[in-house]
């Protein structure tokens, strides 16, 4: 038996039963000081000869877990107790951020925390500074994870995240002559002081081998075992007493080393098996461009949603007797496709391990299991070689074709003959390299299937997903995605926190719609001064980032111009950019009437293996170091690359913002979050008829945004006779941009590296559609200088849509899943009684 396996079936709980509770820790500045001053001297052993932050950070981190702990235990109590029905959230993703300001907040002890330090003498901003961002995600996907689990402590939902523990980010990115490079992001290198090791509930999971069938029952056999060793986060509610569960797993081997090959000299054969397991949960999405890379992805997939299914049904059999009833106490949330293994592990688990038939079984499944999709790019559906899902998990294997089999016999007698929609419809693609349609097994195996904008669940409805919808209407919704206010404004942006608070009151941070009422100050002159002095701080703190990360200065009368977000050429940071060569073109010639300064900011990780992604990285970079060195431009225009973005920059980037970029081309985005961080922020949005940016639309008003561009519809009706280069020659703005490109003007020195973007903005099967959105583009970027110019106007648009962004909290997010799918109760977590003074 490993060190990690324990019998999870024996309880200690009675053992701890003699012991005194612990008075209830204190909450006051004196308090949460003095157990700083304990942890720092003698847990962590340091003096004041410690010149490290870190070793501060870590003891004021303990502090403040151990008063989260005290709600934390409380918490699974009153679950325990009311045996209330729960949602287990699973993500491959949980971008958390940094924790500390976040706990702090939620926990009410902002100004205690703060006046300790003063006292004491630290710096408190530098230990903030001194925690890592958690690398356990990539993008808005993983952030989203994280304000979902913050909304659902918040709402005192009994939801537990499932994830896993990865021992590296995805990477941490700094750029060298232009370029993308990648660098390891050890962000567990120094440890994580707010988790909490769980081997008691550690389980073992199966992979490769074969299955016999032997009397009607199934066993999988010769399998290469992984240990899963969960570690626990707590998620604050904001000030109500309930801290949930982030569960994330580790990969261990199940022996630590092969002590006879050891002991024989071969030493790297003797932790060969310990360190192929723990690849699973080494590194953030590899790159799956080669065989070994898929089959680590989906690896991963399976680990988490094996180790998550098996520890919720453990907790079950724990404390019942059968499954009757399980259904109604448990809700899996599958965010995305990569947990949707989850529908075939969950049938698995409860008919070969428990025992149960198949349709018992998939009466279970099917109403446990909902399913989100987060994209509407077909080529970002997994889907796995069936030659690796039988070498790798060869018992799913045979579920998943019986799955398939039957659901394929109830879309024959609904289609009688109609073998195309059967070929459309199945959960196996055959052909050539027959393959497996994670996504089609999530919704063949789900209650629930979610868009997350009511554009993109139109268009799952009408084009990827539209046999299923034509099957099954009733299990097809939307939920608009959101972001938590309590990061996302009040954490990150102190000064309009402070404001809004004297204007309206502090209720707003749990219920955001309440910023409503800032519609009534817009046009106070007084309300304004304020508003724009606190946009002023702001992009001072802004500046300073890009100046010390870019070495480019930011004059902060210019306009803040910004696209933040995972490079891709759906995201259209190349128009952004031809919009920069644009102005720079304009300065060169002399065009520079009626100026507005601008200061655009592009920042985000491309794919290691998306080529032309890191290839818009050095254009970027290009571009921007022409027009930076170029004195006839000066102030006038200031281009920078933010490397290595991340949680912690945007905290700073959305307040000091005032132009929000939202270019995608329509009916390629979701959703999109980041649009939602920045109008939260106060600032205005230039965007598309993509995501949600079309209910920030209909929230704020034509007025308060920019809008350009093609809809979606007008996208597909151009794709048949799309003509680039035509509209390149009537537009000869576009004509001077490409002339510039073409001419190698920003690669003197490196000819031709430019060539694929290009061709393919002259391309007529370009998918991005960026010639042809360039003149709308164009015309709303000049709406938007001229706009800026009158700051009053300015002003009052910035306010109109913080007031209007009540809708894009992810606490009307959850209310509407657990009002429509979930059904949870609300559980009120008994406040910790502190000590009588």
């Amino acid at each position: 038996m490993s060190k990690h396996e324990t019998s999870a079936a024996r309880p200690l709980k009675h053992a701890c039963d003699p012991l005194v509770p612990l008075p209830p820790l204190g909450m006051d500045s004196e308090a949460i000081s003095f157990d700083f001053r304990r942890y720092f001297a003698h847990t962590l052993g340091r003096d004041d000869h410690c010149t490290s932050s870190h070793y501060p950070y870590k003891a004021l981190a303990l502090a403040i877990r151990d008063r989260l702990i005290e709600r934390w235990k409380r918490t699974r109590s009153t679950y325990e107790q009311e045996d209330c029905k729960r949602t287990f959230y699973l993500s491959l993703e949980f971008l958390m951020g940094r924790t500390l300001s976040n706990a702090i907040l939620n926990l009410d002890v902002d100004e205690q925390v703060t006046r300790a330090f003063i006292d004491l003498g630290i710096n408190l901003d530098d230990i903030r500074e001194s925690e890592p961002d958690a690398g356990l995600g990539n993008g808005g996907l993983g952030r989203l994870a994280a304000c979902f689990l913050d909304s659902c402590a918040t709402l005192e939902l009994p939801v537990r995240g499932y994830g896993l523990r990865y021992e590296y980010g995805m990477f941490r990115q700094h750029i060298a002559n232009g370029y993308q490079i990648e660098d390891p992001d050890h962000w567990l290198r120094d440890g994580n002081p707010w988790e909490l090791e769980r081997p008691e509930y550690t389980q073992r999971i199966k992979f490769c081998g074969h299955t016999e069938h032997i009397n009607g029952s199934v066993r999988w056999v010769d399998t290469q075992d992984v240990l899963a060793v969960p570690y626990d986060l707590p998620v604050p509610g904001y000030r109500n007493g309930t801290v949930n569960t982030l569960r994330l797993w580790k990969a261990a081997a199940t022996d630590e080393f092969n002590l006879e090959e050891f002991n024989a000299g071969s030493y790297p054969e003797a932790v060969e098996a310990k360190n192929h397991a723990e690849h699973i949960t080494m590194v953030l999405y590899p790159n799956d461009a080669s065989e070994n890379g898929k089959e680590l992805r989906l690896r991963q997939q399976y680990f988490l949603a094996s180790a998550s299914i098996r520890d919720v049904i453990r907790e079950w059999t724990e404390n019942h007797a059968d499954f009757a009833g399980f259904e109604e106490k448990n809700c899996f949330q599958l965010n995305d496709t990569h947990p949707s293994v989850s529908v075939a592990e969950l049938m698995r688990q409860l008919m070969d391990e428990h025992g149960l038939s198949w349709d018992r079984a998939w009466e279970i499944t099917g109403n446990t299991m909902a399913y989100t999709n987060h994209t509407l790019l077909p080529e970002a559906l997994e889907r796995w070689p069936v030659k690796l899902f039988q070498c790798l998990l060869p018992r799913l294997l045979e579920i998943i074709y019986e799955i398939n089999a039957r659901f394929l016999s109830q879309v024959a007698l609904r289609w009688p003959g109609d073998t195309d929609r059967l070929r459309r419809m199945s959960i196996i693609e055959e052909g050539e390299t027959p393959m497996v349609r994670m996504a089609y097994l999530a919704i063949v195996g789900s209650f629930s299937i979610n868009g997350v904008a009511a554009l993109h669940t139109a268009l799952l409805k009408q084009g990827l997903f539209e046999d299923f919808h034509d099957f099954w209407p009733h299990r097809f919704n939307n939920k608009t995605n959101g972001v938590t206010p309590r990061r996302w404004l009040a954490a990150c942006n102190p000064g309009l926190r402070k404001l809004l608070d004297e204007t309206v009151g502090n209720g707003w941070i749990s219920d955001l719609p309440a910023l409503e009422t800032l519609t009534d100050h817009a046009g106070d002159p007084a309300f304004q001064r304020d508003w724009q002095q606190v946009k002023r701080e702001n992009k001072q703190r802004l500046a300073e980032l890009v100046k010390i990360d870019c070495n480019v200065s930011f004059d902060c009368d210019a306009m803040f111009d910004v696209q933040v977000k995972r490079i891709h050429e759906y995201k259209r940071q190349l128009l952004n950019i031809l919009h920069v060569i644009h102005l720079y073109a304009r300065i060169k010639a002399g065009d520079t009437e009626n100026w507005t300064q601008r200061c655009v900011l592009i920042g985000g990780k491309a794919a290691p293996g998306y080529q032309m992604a890191k290839l818009i990285i050095k254009l970027v970079n290009s571009v921007a170091r022409v027009v930076n060195n170029d004195i006839q431009v000066g102030d006038m225009l200031k281009i920078a690359f933010l490397p290595n973005y991340r949680v912690t920059a945007m905290e700073v980037i959305a307040p000091g913002t005032d132009l929000s970029e939202q270019v995608s081309t329509a009916g390629k985005e979701a959703s999109g979050t980041g649009n939602m961080k920045f109008m939260m922020n106060g600032a205005v949005t230039i965007g598309t008829l993509d995501g949600a940016n079309i209910e920030i639309l209909e929230e704020v008003g034509e007025a308060n945004f920019f809008l350009f561009g093609l809809t979606s519809e007008e996208v597909e009706a151009k794709r048949h006779n799309y003509m680039p280069n035509r509209i390149i020659d009537k537009d000869g703005d576009l004509k001077r941009v490409m002339q510039l490109l073409e001419s190698g003007y920003f690669n003197q020195f490196e000819p031709g590296i430019f060539d694929p973007i290009i061709e393919s903005i002259r391309n007529p099967y370009d998918p991005w559609m960026t010639a042809a959105d360039f003149r709308s583009y164009i015309d709303a970027q000049a709406r938007a200088a001229q706009a800026y110019q009158d700051q009053k106007q300015w002003t009052r648009m910035s306010i109109v849509n913080s007031a209007k962004s009540g809708r894009f909290s992810t606490d009307r997010t959850i209310d509407e899943y657990n009002r429509d799918i979930w059904q949870l109760d609300k559980m009120s977590i008994p406040a910790v009684s502190l000590p009588s003074v």
